[in-house]
């Protein structure tokens, strides 16, 4: 097929798009952690973005990517990027195969990102770098190829549009794996540990809603109809998934700016991977059901006593659970050809559910493996003296 450039343009943008979001990771989490951690935090998700951008052009891309080894990985006929070159490639007939390699390198670099929640305020630099660069190989490479290489979810039939399953899922249950790991924060629990500065937690968000057109209609390959559908779906789930957390959480105390963006993450988290397949009224049910469990979600977690910092198990974890399930059950077959529930299509919802919980499933139980073999060898956690005085001066030598 012959190149699209108006499809080449649209997704070399929305491959910009997507790459704001990691940074804006960085200022959503910077915003929320003490002041001494701030700089830690934003250092974290820009780190994460080149770590992963040098997996993936060695060997991470091949491993989502390559041709099909048992359902499970790829192989590493593109290690490299041998093969991949300016022409249309396989999984992108109309755009460069280098360009759907990036708008996928991306996505990996955000969600190694959004991990870095569970251990906030309290990791090694030296151990993030080691577990951020075998996580991306052993969790998100073989996730990335079920879904959307043609591994087993994919022959399933799981949905999985924009990444509900393989970013959300995935990196919100292994930032639960490493909070257990890792353990609490010195006096955590005992005493106040406030966000230093939510106008940059704001800023992150706003980042984030920007990027996500990039992440949901960038999926869609092209410049077309398609995009827009995910377009419109991706922003109205997050207006209605802010507008539900402000409400509820308005029930026990002040409408709070905080919880409308945390509660926007979350209807965007949720509709990831439906955007391309259900209605704009859909979507809105989506979202505001996502921002709903999201928020209950973080109660859970605070009356359990659970320091998973920054919540991405209880937004990203929970919200792409349920997004992976509403897209069983809202998909309309007038829309992307794929029905669910409310369609009669039992099948879909199942497959949806089975794919969903299997990488709930490996995600978790790998992290958790991963993170205690780095903690019994190098150790993943900073002294006491130096999480005391905080992960700027301790691991980066600066302070705001």
């Amino acid at each position: 097929m012959a190149l699209d450039t108006g499809a080449t343009a649209w997704i070399l943008a929305a491959t910009a798009l997507v790459m704001i979001m990691t940074p804006g990771v960085g200022f959503f989490y910077g915003g929320l952690v003490r002041r001494k951690n701030l700089i830690s935090m934003l250092a974290l998700s820009f780190v994460a973005f080149a770590l992963v951008s040098i997996q993936w052009v060695t060997v991470g891309y091949s491993l989502a990517f390559g041709s099909d080894i048992g359902g499970f990985i790829g192989s590493l006929e593109y290690m490299g990027l041998n093969n991949v070159g300016m022409e249309p490639g396989p999984y992108s007939p109309a755009i460069p195969g280098l360009l759907f390699m990036v708008f996928q390198l991306v996505f990996a670099a955000v969600t190694v990102a959004i991990i870095t929640s569970g251990f906030a305020e309290r990791i090694k630099f030296s151990a993030f770098l080691i577990f951020g660069l075998l996580w991306t190989t052993i969790v998100y490479d073989p996730l990335a190829h079920w879904v959307w290489g043609g591994g087993w979810a994919a022959q399933f039939g799981a949905l999985d549009f924009a990444g509900g399953t393989v970013v959300h899922i995935s990196s919100g249950f292994a930032a639960l794996a490493l909070a257990l790991v890792i353990g609490k924060r010195v006096g955590f629990g005992k005493y106040a540990m406030e966000p230093n500065n939510i106008p940059l937690t704001i800023l992150g968000a706003a980042l984030l809603w920007f990027g996500w057109f990039g992440f949901n209609a960038g999926s869609a390959l092209g410049a077309n109809g398609l995009a827009a559908q995910a377009f419109v779906t991706t922003n109205i789930a997050a207006a209605a998934g802010g507008l539900a957390w402000l409400l509820i959480s308005w029930l026990h105390g002040k409408p709070s700016s905080l919880g409308f963006v945390s509660g926007a993450i979350a209807g965007l988290v949720a509709i990831t991977p439906g955007c391309g397949y259900v209605t704009p009224m859909g979507a809105i049910i989506i979202g505001a059901i996502g921002g709903s469990i999201c928020y209950a979600m973080l109660l859970l977690r605070i009356r359990k006593g659970l320091d998973e910092s920054l919540d991405a198990w209880a937004i990203h974890g929970m919200g792409g659970l349920w997004g992976a399930l509403a897209t069983g059950i809202f998909a309309v077959a007038a829309v992307n050809g794929a029905s669910g529930l409310i369609e009669g299509n039992v099948n879909q919802f199942i497959a949806n559910a089975v794919g969903a919980f299997a990488a709930l499933i490996y995600a978790f139980v790998v992290t958790y493996v991963l993170a205690v073999v780095i903690d019994k060898t190098i150790g993943l956690r900073v002294t006491e003296e130096e999480e005391y005085v905080g992960l700027d001066i301790s691991q980066h030598g600066e302070r705001c």
